[in-house]
């Protein structure tokens, strides 16, 4: 068996010279307690009053299982309190009302995230909201890190490995078990150290001031709730192979029932009924509930009792007087690939302005999609128009479309000459 190595980095694996992390198991203070009553929480802001620093801040969802995507624990670590842990949920008292002395706390400084977006509103929801944010995930990005979850950046910065833990898990379980709070407790465990670490690497690289234009964006944006799209039902795995809008509008009141059923009783809807299912029963338009429960998943004891409703979402579909059109009505440019049929000067710009951007891309070590919103440059390129100063136009478009400055100052001029139609060849 290999010794471990000398500084506690970790150990040299047979046949290999590279040095493997030690994993980190268990957090240095322990599994901390589980912060629950009002008075525990009053207890868990006090003592991270008494640290000192930035917040390390994390939340655990119950995604795949609960419709809804509010926080079931959360973590936070500062220099000096350790780290507590908070169930913002078990409590009798209003979440928003229990969690204040925890919100005026976590005001003094800046809160440290991997992956901020994914957390930000779940903590928002309970009153949790940051005066000054930075994400370690996105800074790796900004670096050009080809791979940035957490436990990677900490064995690259850190020679630390993260013991793998229980991120898909069901958090709205109760109890939390130990090996799960132990889990959540290691996420905070290192981050205050990670952001160090990374932002010694910007400042290297001179993309300290891009970061901070991106985390204040992000801290701006992260707490308002994401726009719902459209006619969500027609992302229904499966629905290409519907054909007829009598079947889409089959797949619509099932996927609309399920939805409220799902809302209703805070489950993931797919837990309700899975999309596949739902796809059959369009297709094969069951009039009984023999011909129902004789479809797969239909026939289990769940479905079974459900068949009613379900049947009357076919007969609705059957009766509506508005089915649905058979491609979703676009909210912008259609596709890239029908460009080249429909528009072929606007893909040629698109072809254009992206090998402009891969170019920066590779110039200044960011993907191209941290330079620019891939979304805003399909826009631009549909929407161009000739422009007297195509330079300030580029900036205006993409300005309005809320790109950041670091960004427009990298990408308007080689966007403003992609955008421009090729020379005519010279006549000889």
């Amino acid at each position: 068996m290999s010794e471990p190595a000398a500084d506690g980095q970790g150990s040299t694996e047979p046949g290999s010279s590279e040095p493997q992390p030690t994993p980190l198991l268990r957090p240095a203070e322990g599994i901390p307690n589980l912060s629950v009553t009002v008075r525990q929480i009053e207890a868990a802001a006090e003592l991270l009053e008494r640290g000192r620093g930035p917040f390390a801040v994390d939340a655990e969802r119950a995604s795949g299982f609960r419709y809804s995507n509010r926080a079931y624990l959360i973590q936070i670590r500062r220099a000096g309190a350790g780290t507590v842990l908070i169930d913002p949920v078990s409590h009798e008292a209003d979440p928003l009302e229990a969690l204040r002395p925890v919100a005026e706390v976590l005001r003094d400084d800046e809160w440290i995230l991997h992956s901020a977006d994914q957390d930000l509103p779940c903590l928002a929801e309970v009153g949790l909201q940051p005066s000054a944010l930075y994400d370690t995930e996105l800074a790796g990005r900004l670096a050009g890190f080809e791979r940035v979850n957490l436990a990677t950046m900490v064995e690259r910065l850190l020679g630390s490995g993260l013991a793998k833990g229980h991120g898909a898990a069901d958090w709205s379980k109760r109890p939390l078990p130990e090996e799960w709070l132990n889990y959540a407790a290691l996420d905070v465990e290192l981050l205050i150290e990670l952001r160090t670490a990374i932002a010694d690497v910007l400042a290297q690289q001179g993309k300290t001031d891009w970061a901070a234009e991106e985390f204040d964006y992000l801290r701006a944006a992260g707490t308002k709730e994401p726009a719902m799209r459209p006619d969500r039902w027609r992302r229904t795995s499966g629905i290409h192979r519907v054909r007829d809008r009598r079947g889409l509008a089959a797949v619509r009141e099932l996927w609309l029932t399920r939805d409220r059923i799902a809302q209703r009783r805070d489950i993931a809807p797919r837990r309700i009924l899975p999309d596949s299912a739902i796809i059959e029963a369009a297709l094969a338009d069951p009039k009984t509930v023999e011909e129902l429960t004789a479809l797969p998943v239909f026939g289990g004891r769940n479905q079974r009792r459900s068949a009613a409703t379900w049947l009357g979402a076919l007969e609705a579909a059957r009766h509506t007087k508005n089915p649905p059109a058979d491609a979703e009505q676009p909210n912008g440019p259609p596709p890239a690939a029908r460009w080249s049929r429909r528009k072929p000067e606007a893909a040629a710009r698109l072809e254009a302005a992206r090998a402009a951007l891969s170019q920066v891309s590779e110039r200044v070590n960011v993907p191209t999609e941290n330079l620019v919103s891939p979304d805003l440059v399909r826009r631009l390129c549909w929407d161009w128009e000739p422009a007297p100063d195509p330079l300030e136009a580029v900036d205006a478009f993409l300005r309005a479309g809320q790109a950041r400055q670091w960004q427009r100052e990298l990408v308007d001029p080689p966007l403003a000459r992609a955008l421009q139609p090729p020379a005519a060849p010279e006549e000889t």
